[in-house]
């Protein structure tokens, strides 16, 4: 059946987000353990529970176009869960390396991908995709652990670098298995010519976000 409106592949949109967020929240607060602190594993914490409110505004869309949060996230839960299987931090460094890059550069692909979609859907993943105080408390905390560790820069590249590959592979297996969400895509950037422009703009994100953050891309 077709969807001239887009609605399906809105809906995929917002599924795949909505249960990244609410993983997002699992993990961060599973991952707050590793803070080598309690002020640090309270901040952290505080973080995920943003999340929270991401996922719960992101459902309410759902609901709002006539869907089920449960059924929009369903179809994501393999990918997600892989992604973050296979990211798995084991250093407080990982944790905060994964919270800025990893999570940014899946951020800039579906920020690409709700350019293709209306006003309200648009303007709300973009809100929930907003990244401000991760962002800073991640940039902070790396540069301390580089400033007392010289080797630790070295060790985080590697390790965002894994990182990289496995968002995009993530991203792709998203797009690949969803076709009313790929098919935006394919309309939205016009060709693969625009596609791969896409990919680009994303790469030279990732970079700027390396190098912003302290770390060798």
């Amino acid at each position: 059946m077709t969807d001239p409106q887009g609605r399906d592949a809105i809906l995929d949109l917002l599924g795949v987000l909505a249960y990244g967020e609410l993983s997002a929240f699992d993990r961060m607060a599973a991952d707050a353990r590793l803070a080598p602190n309690l002020g640090l594993r309270a901040s952290l914490a505080e973080i995920a529970a943003l999340e929270i409110n991401h996922y719960a505004a992101l459902a309410q869309r759902i609901r709002e176009l006539g869907g089920d949060p449960v059924v929009a996230m369903a179809p994501f839960v393999t990918a997600v869960d892989t992604f973050h299987r296979r990211t798995e931090p084991s250093t407080w460094g990982e944790v905060l390396v994964k919270t800025f890059v990893g999570d940014g550069l899946a951020a800039d692909f579906y920020r690409e991908v709700a350019l293709f979609v209306d006003e309200p859907t648009r303007i709300l993943v973009n809100e929930s995709l907003a990244d401000s105080e991760s962002s800073a408390f991640a940039i902070e905390q790396v540069q301390q652990l580089i400033s007392r560790d010289a080797t630790a820069a070295a060790r985080l590249s590697l390790w965002g670098r894994r990182l990289v590959g496995e968002a995009i592979s993530q991203s792709q297996q998203v797009a690949a298995e969803r076709d009313a969400l790929a098919e935006l895509i394919i309309r939205g950037t016009g060709d693969l010519t625009g596609v791969a422009a896409l990919i680009g703009r994303i790469t030279d994100r990732h970079m700027k976000r390396m190098t912003e953050i302290g770390l060798s891309n």
